[in-house]
């Protein structure tokens, strides 16, 4: 992709997790709504995410374009993991809020959400991502995300199956 080079992880950001890859990775594979639109987490470092979407036109609002929900869901998603990275492997995080502009259509044949970690804290984080449109080799931001996560700690990153139902007649 065509969008602005990263820059390197901010100094004095070391994961409490030095298996943190390997973690962010097998808790992305279990990350059903990412697999549904077909997202890839392409990129993980210490307080940083890159995730790529293909352009789908089930995906698409009524004029063609990405759909909102998707460039949020995908940012958000980023956002997580990049502050995940920085956390310990006993715990798990959920979005306290979000806020996004959507700067330009969502057009391009593949898009890139990328996120970096402002403020890490022992219970909130700070988090702000990007996500760039690809059109014709050429990228261009399309949102911009801040965020702010809440770990869990001593908290598993999976399902909580007990706490399910079935729901179909």
């Amino acid at each position: 992709m065509n969008a602005p080079a990263t820059p390197p992880s901010p100094p004095g950001f070391q994961p409490a997790d030095r298996d943190f890859a390997a973690r962010v990775h097998a808790s992305f594979a279990r990350q059903k709504a990412m697999a549904l639109i077909g997202a890839r987490l392409t990129r993980i470092e210490p307080g940083r995410c890159e995730i790529e979407l293909p352009y789908r036109a089930d995906l698409t609002q009524q004029k063609g374009y990405l759909h909102g929900g998707i460039i949020g869901m995908v940012a958000d998603t980023a956002c997580g993991y990049a502050a995940y990275s920085l956390m310990p492997a006993t715990s798990s995080l959920v979005t306290v809020e979000y806020k996004i502009n959507i700067v330009a259509p969502g057009r391009g044949e593949r898009f890139m959400a990328r996120a970096e970690v402002l403020k890490p804290g022992r219970r909130l984080s700070i988090t702000r991502g990007e996500v760039y449109a690809e059109r014709a080799g050429v990228a261009t931001l399309c949102a911009v995300m801040q965020q702010t996560l809440m770990m869990l700690p001593d908290t598993p990153d999976t399902s909580d199956t007990s706490d399910t139902s079935d729901t179909t007649a």
